[in-house]
């Protein structure tokens, strides 16, 4: 957000300040090892860091493209796959449903991207206007003092925000950027909707078996919670596998083999048989035969109706090892606040929204704030109002809710939808499946949604 402001022409005049809890990071040279924490960044997040020229240095560093993602939902089957192609993939263990989403033209669908090069990215940037953006490295606000709505001589029309160094700042103009637990929302009497999910993620640094072009964003939907496979290049890939909180430290406990084992038998054993690449599904434990035929017969009809509608299944690719230390574990919840913004604050980030990572939006509905805010205050800044009014405050809340609200609704169904075995549900979200993959309108209106 700083950054952002301090490269708008409308704010040649001010003056911005950034309280970093982090120390600063700048990489000119990335290291050899690739950070367990990444980001799924969407073409709409890639134009609002270009806006700023971010963004080439995000390229100068390291990033991975993909064009084509899949969501298939497998039981104990076979596959025989002739081709390779570059896509995204997610699927469901209780069903052969599946959903691809690609790119026809040669755009690229998004960008795995580690958090660090986008941290190194920004703080470049920041250098370029430290003239107006002043950045207070390792610093942390202990309290804030708010200004009445309707100020008189005697009040300040300035939020105060006192410093654990001693330090006292002033601004018309609050921003919480501060993350889910923000202090800012709590400060400021902001309500928050809250629901802590029973699973935790694991991410891990993984390296695949052999080189190959890697440009798939793999996804399959367990009972217990999704698993990810993001292509970082040619030869290694980020794993995000959210499970119950049980499993995830028997994954964390685990000897290096047995942990590569278990991320390989979550999604493929692979066999060479007539020269041909069979796929054969271990987990058949959540398989249904009613399933497998009522889907069947239902992909049939899609098939006559729509013979196109149908696409190629690839081979996942296979771990090998995982980086020494890259493994670790959060917890994952839901949140909403309930306001975004208020006479003089306003939030931006996780501090107004929490979204479970099976979607992969979380960081793309931050960026989108951004943008959004930015919009409002440059037009404010223009015209000359006060930045802190809600008269362009409320037109940033309003824009942002529509869409995030939707977005967070849909994740959270999602989530629960694929935690049931129940039959009739199973037998729901598998036709799901099969016709929105089989409607390429639809699935080009989920990606437009998902790249802004």
């Amino acid at each position: 957000m700083a950054a952002a402001l301090g490269h708008d022409i409308h704010f040649h005049d001010k003056k911005i300040a950034l309280l970093e809890a982090g120390p600063r990071k700048e990489y000119d040279h990335m290291p050899d090892s690739y950070s367990n924490r990444v980001s799924s960044i969407s073409p709409g997040s890639a134009t609002l860091l270009s806006s700023f020229g971010a963004w080439d240095h995000v390229c100068s560093l390291r990033l991975k493209p993909f064009r084509r993602m899949q969501v298939p939902d497998l039981g104990l089957q076979i596959y025989c796959v002739f081709v390779y192609s570059e896509f995204s993939k997610v699927w469901d263990a209780c069903s052969e449903a599946m959903i691809i989403f690609e790119k026809d033209d040669l755009d690229d669908m998004g960008y795995i991207v580690e958090n660090d090069v986008i941290m190194s990215a920004l703080t470049k940037q920041l250098d370029a206007v430290a003239d107006r953006v002043e950045v207070f490295y390792r610093s942390r606000a202990v309290g804030y003092t708010w200004p009445l709505p309707s100020h008189s001589c005697d009040t300040s029309p300035w939020v105060q925000i006192e410093l654990a160094d001693g330090r006292r700042l002033q601004t018309k103009l609050l921003i919480g950027a501060d993350g889910h637990n923000s202090v800012v929302r709590r400060e400021a009497g902001i309500k928050n909707i809250e629901h802590q999910y029973d699973q935790s993620a694991v991410v891990a640094t993984l390296h695949l078996s052999e080189a190959t072009d890697n440009n798939v964003a793999w996804q399959r939907f367990l009972p217990t919670g999704p698993i990810a496979l993001l292509p970082l290049s040619d030869t290694a890939s980020s794993l995000v596998w959210s499970t119950s909180h049980e499993h995830a430290s028997e994954l964390l406990a685990m000897d290096e083999e047995s942990f590569v084992d278990s991320i390989n038998s979550a999604f493929v054993s692979i066999s060479l048989m007539a020269g041909l690449v069979c796929l054969f599904q271990w987990s058949n434990i959540n398989h249904s035969d009613f399933i497998d035929t009522a889907g069947a017969m239902f992909r049939s009809a899609i098939s006559l109706l729509k013979p196109s509608g149908t696409a190629v299944r690839q081979l996942p690719p296979s771990v090998a090892e995982v980086d020494p230390e890259s493994r670790a574990m959060f917890p994952l919840g839901m949140g909403h606040a309930t306001e975004y913004v208020q006479h003089r604050v306003a939030l931006i980030g996780d501090a107004a929204h929490r979204v479970h990572p099976l979607a992969g939006q979380g960081v793309n509905l931050g960026f989108g704030d951004i943008a959004c805010l930015a919009h409002h205050l440059s037009a404010a800044a223009f015209n000359g109002s006060d930045l802190g009014s809600l008269k362009h405050l409320l037109k940033f809340e309003t824009e942002r809710q529509r869409h995030n609200v939707s977005l967070i609704a849909a994740t959270d169904l999602l989530k629960r939808l694929y935690s049931t075995r129940l039959a009739p549900l199973v037998l729901l979200r598998t036709w799901g499946l099969q016709a929105t993959n089989a409607l390429p309108p639809v699935k080009e209106q989920i990606m437009a949604f998902a790249s802004k």
